[in-house]
């Protein structure tokens, strides 16, 4: 798998985006260590807290498949510039991700970000953190 086929399915799942609040549609997809690709978008919710970004979709639909090592992931949006995730999303992944494994933000003019999970979210809250010394 390659980064040009990983973003190209970041861009595809776009279209499925549940958006009609923002209509800002986004598309993550998400390749395991084991090879399979978790592609998610964005769903939005009347009740806007509930909604659910792209980045998330892949994660959880990964992790309820039982995969838990990744080894890559793009994310896709109609932006100015490579599209950076939001701080929910970034936590998400801090917990799931390696501090070295790769993520490629993108637009859709294809300007890309290429970055680390450390360099995206530096010092992020650890579940090691909550244990009682």
């Amino acid at each position: 798998m390659t980064k040009d086929n990983l973003i190209n399915e970041a861009i595809k799942i776009r279209d499925k985006a549940y958006v009609p609040y923002s209509k800002f549609p986004v598309g993550a997809a998400l390749l395991t260590e084991s090879g399979k690709i978790y592609t998610g978008c964005n769903i939005e919710n009347a009740a806007y807290p509930v909604t659910c970004c792209a980045e998330r979709v892949a994660i959880f639909k990964a992790i309820a498949d039982g995969e838990t090592k990744f080894s890559e992931m793009a994310v896709a949006a109609d932006t100015k510039r490579p599209v950076p995730p939001c701080g929910s999303c970034r936590q998400v992944m801090s917990e799931f991700f390696q501090s070295d494994m790769t993520i490629h933000l993108t637009n859709l003019k294809l300007d890309i970000k290429t970055i680390s999970m450390e360099n995206l979210l530096p010092f992020s809250f650890q579940p090691e953190d909550m244990l009682e010394k």
